[in-house]
């Protein structure tokens, strides 16, 4: 379970698991933000650092590992690992069909590693290094067991880089003495769950928590932040700090809506054959044709135009994150299109599951998705809000809608947070 992060309200307190050496007097919070994080006013605690890097790891990054010990992923992972096409060929007895039969499902993208066992010997074992290990049963059709199964969700690398992205960490795992993967290189050396260390010249705070590989047994799963960039983050109280990490995490959570996987997508559209050709003929009906097929890979909407001429528009109602292409033939421009990878609802899910923060988001005045239940009311922009027995501190960011335009969030953090 997530431990929860100390709040004060008036002064400084130790959170638990407080870092050796950190911060040995007053600091005064940093006039420098992270975008979308106000400064806060007052005299920051000196032990500000120690609550975001407290925050970030076990508020944030512990619930990313979560996520594959059970989730929707996980779910979809079980249904895999026990499907008709695997148990098929374990009945075989051909352990060349059972490998056929795992690759396939690896391909499929829900499974990162698989391991499938019978009568004593392995019969398949695909994927890389991998975390949060699944285990379970494959039945024949009789219910009799006939085979065993480990799966996992998270590649290391898949884990590294999400977990990254949203924490603006840098993460490594360790079994014992020994880095099993991530950055930054830190040796033999014996490590603390929690303190301070320099390397290559830079000054960071870390924490971490517990976890499980499939290849290397337990495993401690840290997470690096330079003390230099937890600064901008520190508020006039532990709370106040709390609350400008999260809020700099819902931000981070959102731009990773507008990051690469976004760009690759508009590169997809932008030469995808059968559009190119509709925009061209300014063909609605094929248009909307080409953009049906285009609408995977989580891509959740396209907007097409041919000049000023609306083309087509196809997707999910309520979209964030507009992402902007252009559409040439021949080296000429013939239209332009907007794309969104995510939606209001996936964005509700991430902040709520990643991050524990509850949120409400307008557009033009309408309130378009609610986290929190029913007649939430007036909610202020910061400060404290009461909503059914509990007492939340909220923040506003301001954000893109679909096509264009504002979208309100008000992101509310559980007082006290956990």
């Amino acid at each position: 379970m997530n431990r929860p992060v100390a709040w004060a309200t008036a002064g400084a307190l130790v959170l638990a698991g407080a870092l050796a050496g950190c911060g040995s007097g007053s600091t005064t919070a940093s006039t420098h933000t992270t975008p979308g994080v106000p400064a806060l006013a007052g005299a920051a605690p000196s032990n500000c650092w120690q609550a975001v890097i407290d925050t970030l790891t076990t508020g944030v990054l512990e619930r990313v590992y979560r996520e594959g010990l059970s989730s929707e992923r996980t779910v979809i992972a079980g249904r895999a690992a026990t499907s008709a096409a695997l148990r098929g060929a374990v009945e075989s007895g051909r352990p060349a069909e059972v490998l056929a039969a795992a690759r396939r499902l690896l391909a499929e993208g829900d499974i990162a590693d698989l391991d499938v066992a019978a009568g004593g010997r392995t019969l398949a074992s695909v994927g890389g290094p991998a975390l949060a290990p699944l285990t379970g049963t494959i039945t024949g059709p009789a219910g009799t067991a006939i085979a065993r199964y480990t799966a996992s969700v998270w590649s290391d690398a898949g884990f590294l880089t999400e977990g990254e992205g949203i924490t603006g960490g840098e993460i490594v795992i360790r079994a014992g003495n020994q880095s099993l993967g991530g950055t930054p290189a830190l040796g033999h050396r014996a490590l603390a769950a929690a303190g301070t260390l320099t390397v290559g010249g830079v000054a960071y705070e870390y924490d971490s928590f517990p976890a499980e590989s499939l290849q290397s047994g337990a495993v401690r799963i840290y997470l690096l932040r330079p003390v230099s960039a937890d600064r901008v983050l520190c508020g006039g109280s532990i709370q106040d700090t709390v609350v400008n990490t999260l809020h700099h995490v819902a931000r981070s959570i959102y731009d990773a809506e507008l990051s690469t996987h976004a760009f690759a997508q508009v590169r997809r559209v932008e030469n995808d054959s059968a559009l190119v050709q509709a925009v061209a003929e300014r063909n609605p009906a094929a248009t909307r044709a080409a953009v049906k097929s285009l609408l995977d890979e989580h891509v959740v909407r396209i907007r097409v135009y041919a000049r000023h001429e609306l083309l087509a528009d196809v997707g999910g109602v309520f979209v964030l994150a507009p992402v902007p292409g252009v559409l040439r033939r021949n080296g000429r421009t013939i239209g332009r299109f907007v794309l969104s990878i995510q939606d209001d609802e996936g964005y509700k899910r991430l902040t709520d599951r990643l991050a524990g923060v509850k949120v409400l988001m307008y557009m033009d005045g309408q309130l378009v998705k609610n986290s929190l239940g029913p007649a939430p009311g007036a909610v202020p922009p910061s400060g404290l809000y009461e909503y059914g027995g509990r007492t939340y501190r909220v923040f506003t960011m301001h954000l893109n809608a679909f096509p264009s335009g504002p979208l309100l969030v008000r992101g509310l953090v559980p007082v006290p947070y956990s």
